[in-house]
């Protein structure tokens, strides 16, 4: 028997907090149904197969970790706004580690083309980054070096990959300090012109 009220939001709210507490990959169908208490065939009148419901995961947790930075980083510039930024995605990111981990799967174009959230998170990056001057392709650039460094850190964080005594926390703040110090002086291009 389905058990009445199930939509696809509810679903996908359901398998996000599952996947923050067991792990993004331990979200299937047949444990979405279960927590429910319903057949795996009652769930596929709501959504296609668990891709569309890690799509659907990823871009919950995106849209909430988007709305988070951006009233963190709202009104300010440089490096404040830089580390409001980091601020808001690091604690998301340790809030929310399966919702997390959804967002950075990769996803076809199709899957996310009507997406709201990617543009305006990606729109709140580049905002940030024209502060210190940049303008494309160094934007795209800086953009994806700061992704780097954000993720590889609180990928290591998450998995207990700092053994070191020195804080976590001031490891992020000197790291932050030293971005910001990057991103001031971004380095020139090269003069690609031919000889």
């Amino acid at each position: 028997m389905v058990r009445a009220g199930l939509t696809a939001a509810k679903l996908t709210e359901a398998a996000a907090e599952m996947a923050d507490e067991v792990g993004l990959d331990r979200v299937t169908v047949s444990a979405l149904a279960r927590h429910f208490g319903v057949k795996d065939a009652s769930l596929y009148s709501h959504i296609k197969n668990l891709r569309e419901l890690r799509v659907r995961i990823a871009l919950l947790g995106g849209a909430e970790m988007t709305d988070r930075i951006a009233a963190a980083v709202a009104g300010r510039a440089g490096k404040d706004a830089l580390v409001a930024f980091a601020d808001a995605y690091r604690q998301y990111a340790l809030a929310h580690p399966g919702r997390y981990a959804a967002t950075q799967l990769q996803f076809t174009p199709e899957e996310i083309a009507d997406s709201a959230v990617v543009r305006r998170s990606a729109g709140l990056t580049y905002g940030m980054l024209r502060a210190y001057g940049l303008a494309e392709p160094d934007l795209t650039d800086a953009g994806r070096l700061l992704r780097a460094a954000f993720h590889g850190y609180i990928h290591l964080e998450l998995s207990g990959g700092f053994g070191h005594p020195r804080t976590v926390q001031e490891s992020w703040d000197r790291s932050l300090d030293a971005l910001h110090v990057l991103l001031e002086n971004w380095p020139a291009r090269p003069d690609r012109s031919p000889r």
